[in-house]
This record gives structure tokens, C-alpha cells and sequence, in this order.
């Protein structure tokens, strides 16, 4: 669905609330979602999978508020970590650790004791030295931990390098080659059980094609290891599907799935999957507002109060974000302006070369925020980071007050 439309008079709205009544409400920079967009993107999945035996575990990285995870928890969502303290957060928001796989390439012996003591669902295991650690760390205290081995297919996601998981070039993951030696190492070991098989090739994928050859190379797998005395419970195909930032035309959630439930026809395989930029990318938006006008020798710059520690991703990867004005004007001419922040960097951009009629005070909507926005920002300059809220049909809810400067270095001191 589409949680950000305009009015009669051209005005933007979420979920029919006024953005401009939001930013007088909540000031800006504000990120603001829509919780009917999650939920319905949420939905879309459990009816492509109806008949199968599944599990949607939400990506905690592409936005971890408390009020987000609430919400798919009531949902009855699982959810993929990547540290201790995304763990934490499922725990705070009421979402059930028993449904929490642990993915990443670093876990610490103290966040696997705290994983293992919240009775998660699995760890994706990640490198041979972390098997070794991980039996000996549930040995320690009395426990059976429970493993899929986050097998590298070696097949190319055809997405942005920063965000491909999948190659041998890749830092995540065990080799394929090496995957059978390593669930025989795991099925000999006395503090762990072996209960599924993980992969996941990349971010902001946009055809299914290359998932499948993974699936294919994977099931194959299963099937060899099932010859060994080996079962499989679960088959986690990680997260990834895209959305449409510019003019990607991603498939939808069951053309995406369609395939792979066909290749599991028949199996006896619980099928986990890991969506996060899908569920709530273009469930948001970062309000903020012009500055100042500034011409520049070559360049126009719309001078904003939002910058590279609100949403990095256009300087992390030269993302493109669409920048839209709040309410349109018809009393000043159109320009090209470079979308800049106050921070002092000369990479502090959120958009290039965009065409809009804007005068100083405007606000504008920074579209498909909703994932990796909030997630990766920062302090840099001593900048506080932004409100959120919810927005639920004519409601809103401040889900994140905004930060304070003395709340920055409250935990700092001067020298004695």
C-alpha cells in the first residue's frame, strides 16, 4: 500500500495525517512510518507462504524501535539479530526469543551465553573457529546449542558490492565446498545440534533468479547431507528482496516466493525467512526542513537541517532517495539544488540534481526512509538524532523522543 499520499490541495499526508502538522508537532528532523504499510507488507508475506510450513523472522537491522518490533511481534514474527543487543530489543519490545535466529561473523562468547540463555531458535554459524567456540561456550553452561551452518553459495546478486553477501569474495558465511566437512564436524560435537541450513546472497535484490540458483546449490546440499545421517529441519533463505527507490521494478512478495515454494513442493522443510528492507523501507520518511537557499559559482544548494548522521545512505552508497516538498509551490520557479546538511563534510549529501520549486523554511519528505535511515545514524558534529514516530490511521505516536545535546555527554567526563 501507498501510506504517504497528498490531498485535494496537493498537500502530503501519512495515512491522511498532514506532514506539516507532524513537523509543527514534533519539530524536524522526524522520521515518521506508517504502521499500516508494515503490517500490510507483513501480511503479504503469510499469504504467499500459506501451506507451508514457515517463519518470517524480521530483519532487526533495517530499523530496530522498540515500536516497529511490537509490531510484528503481535504479528507473530520471528526475528534475525546480529548482535547481543538487537537480542535485547526483541526482548524489550515482547517479541519471543524461541523465534530468534542469530546471524553475523563475530558473535562474542558473552552474547552467545545470553542467546543460549534465552532459549533462541538457532545460530547461523558463520566461520569453523566460531563452531569450536560455540560448543565450547554451551559446554560451559550445560547447554546443546542449536546450528545451521550459513553456507556461501557463490552466486552473484547482481546488487550494490556493499551490500552482496554471496560471493567467495564475500566476508560472510563458510564456504560451499567446505559446508559438508563443517556439518560433520557440528554433528560430532557434543554441545550442539544440528537443526538447519542458512544462505543469504545479498541486499536489495530485484530478481529472484539468482536466489534460486542458490536455493538449487543449497538443496543439494541438504539432500547429501540427509545421505549422511544428517537432518535438516529448517531451510533459512536469509532476507533481501528490494524495493523501489528510483525506477527499480522489483517483483512482488509471491512473484518472489512463487519459485522457491516450488522447489520445496514435498519437502519436509520449515522454510525461515529474513525480510527487512521489504517490511518497512517504504513504510517511512524523513521530514525535514530548508535552511537556507544558497547559489553557488556552480551548483544550487537546498541547505536542510537533515544530514549524513540522519540517513547516510546516499554517502554510504550514492543511494538515491526521492526528495518531494511537503506542500507544492506555484510562486517560485523551479531549480536544480544539491540536497546538502549542516554537517562539515563535503560528502554530506542526501540527494543530487533535483529539480524543485522550494523557498527557505519549506519542508520536504526524503521518501523510502524507513530502512537503514534511523538504524545507521549517528552523533557526528554533536548532532542530536531524530524523533520517530508512528503514525495509525488519525493518530500518532512519538515512538522515539528526540535526543539532547547534554544527553550526549552525559556519559563522558572532564579530566580530574
Amino acid at each position: 500500500m501507498n501510506a504517504f499520499t497528498r490531498d485535494a490541495s496537493g498537500r502530503l499526508q501519512a495515512e491522511g495525517v498532514d506532514l506539516a502538522a507532524i513537523a509543527d508537532r514534533f519539530g524536524t528532523p522526524t522520521y515518521v512510518y506508517s504502521r499500516a504499510a508494515m503490517e500490510a507488507q507483513f501480511d503479504a508475506f503469510t499469504r504467499a507462504c500459506a501451506g507451508q510450513d514457515h517463519l518470517v523472522c524480521y530483519a532487526l537491522k533495517a530499523n530496530s524501535n522498540l515500536a516497529v518490533l511490537d509490531l510484528f511481534a503481535r504479528r507473530g514474527a520471528g526475528f534475525d539479530v546480529v548482535s547481543g543487543g538487537e537480542l535485547e530489543r526483541v526482548i524489550a519490545a515482547g517479541g519471543d526469543p524461541r523465534k530468534v535466529v542469530f546471524s553475523g561473523v563475530g558473535k562474542s562468547a558473552a552474547e552467545m551465553r545470553t542467546a543460549l540463555a534465552a532459549d533462541i531458535l538457532g545460530f547461523n554459524v558463520e566461520s569453523e573457529s566460531e563452531l569450536a567456540r560455540l560448543d565450547r561456550v554451551a559446554g560451559e553452561i550445560g547447554r546443546r546449542a542449536p546450528v545451521s551452518m550459513r553456507v556461501n553459495p557463490d552466486v552473484d546478486p547482481k546488487t550494490h558490492p556493499y551490500i552482496s553477501t554471496g560471493l567467495k569474495k564475500n566476508k560472510f558465511g563458510v564456504a560451499y565446498d567446505a559446508a559438508l566437512r563443517l556439518y560433520r564436524e557440528a554433528a560430532r560435537r557434543p554441545h550442539l545440534r544440528v537443526t538447519g541450513i542458512d544462505f543469504h546472497i545479498g541486499s536489495q535484490l530485484v530478481d529472484a533468479s539468482p536466489v534460486v540458483e542458490a536455493l538449487d546449490r543449497v538443496l543439494a546440499l541438504v539432500d547429501r547431507l540427509a545421505a549422511e545421517g544428517i537432518h535438516i529441519e529448517h531451510l533459512d533463505l536469509g532476507g533481501g528482496l528490494g524495493i523501489r527507490y528510483r525506477d527499480e521494478q522489483p517483483p512482488s512478495i509471491g512473484e518472489y516466493l512463487a519459485p522457491i515454494l516450488d522447489r520445496l513442493r514435498g519437502r519436509a522443510l520449515k522454510l525461515v525467512l529474513e525480510p527487512g528492507r521489504i517490511l518497512v523501507g517504504e513504510a517511512g520518511l524523513l521530514l525535514t526542513r530548508v535552511e537556507y537557499l544558497k547559489q553557488g559559482e556552480a551548483k544550487s544548494f537546498a541547505i536542510v537541517d537533515a544530514a549524513m548522521n540522519d540517513l547516510l545512505r546516499p554517502a554510504l552508497y550514492d543511494a538515491w532517495h526521492d526528495v518531494v516538498p511537503v506542500a507544492p509551490r506555484d510562486d517560485v520557479p523551479a531549480r536544480r539544488y544539491e540536497i546538502v546538511g549542516p554537517v562539515c563534510e563535503s560528502g554530506d549529501f542526501l540527494a543530487h540534481d533535483r529539480e524543485l520549486a522550494l523557498a527557505e523554511g519549506d519542508l520536504v519528505a526524503i521518501l523510502t526512509a524507513g530502512a537503514y535511515g534511523m538504524g545507521m545514524s549517528s552523533n557526528y558534529n554533536t548532532r542530536p538524532r531524530a524523533a520517530e514516530v508512528m503514525v495509525n490511521g488519525a493518530h500518532v505516536h512519538l515512538v522515539r523522543r528526540r535526543e539532547t545535546v547534554a544527553s550526549l555527554f552525559e556519559g563522558e567526563s572532564r579530566l580530574p
